[in-house]
């Protein structure tokens, strides 16, 4: 992350995303594929690290190969196979949704993965309780733990999606676009932006 100052001088923070070149793989028409999509790639790869029918898709569309495919449904821009979508069609102010895969923490427990507060006091004979989930379900009846109970268990590593993120800088030259706060996903990893 890191933060711009605006033309008012308030400081807000940022995130910088890489985002292109990408290059039209594959456009989808309800009359072949029965729905209208666009096919974008995206972060150059090596031939022999990409596999042949993949090899294949790319020279049909007549581009290197790329590690990053994505499909946007009802794709505003008239594209064709091969054709480079640039930075600049987001514009500085306007409104975005942002997905990504939020980093993994593993297993944890209820306090870090559902928000409880624990038992909150370590008197009246509580012993290692501080943290601990409490009381799971109904005894006799019906004698089992509900689906759906939050308990401890794996957290992060979902896909996650962001609306209402807004575009506060374009920087069409090198592939550059700041967005507000914070966007899901680890340093490195992919996101998909779309309006």
């Amino acid at each position: 992350m890191t933060s711009i100052f605006l033309e008012d001088g308030t400081n807000v923070c940022c995130t910088m995303v890489e985002a292109g070149p990408n290059f039209v793989t594959q456009v989808k028409t309800p009359d072949s594929d029965g729905y209208s999509s666009v096919q974008v790639a995206f972060d150059d790869a090596k031939e022999k690290n990409t596999s042949k029918p993949m090899q294949g898709h790319f020279k049909k569309a007549g581009i290197s190969p790329k590690r990053k495919l994505v499909e946007f449904r009802d794709f505003e821009l008239e594209a064709a196979a091969g054709d480079e979508i640039k930075i600049d069609i987001f514009d500085e102010g306007e409104v975005v949704s942002v997905t990504g895969t939020s980093k993994g923490k593993g297993f944890q427990g209820v306090v870090k993965r559902h928000g409880f507060h624990g038992v909150g006091d370590a008197t009246h004979g509580q012993h290692n309780r501080l943290r601990a989930p409490g009381s799971l379900g109904p005894g006799s009846t019906p004698s089992r733990v509900f689906k759906g109970m939050r308990m401890a268990g794996r957290t992060g590593g979902q896909t996650v999606t962001l609306p209402n993120v807004k575009v506060v800088k374009v920087f069409a030259d090198k592939n550059l676009i700041l967005l507000k706060g914070a966007v899901p996903g680890a340093r490195g990893s992919y996101v998909t932006i779309q309006n």
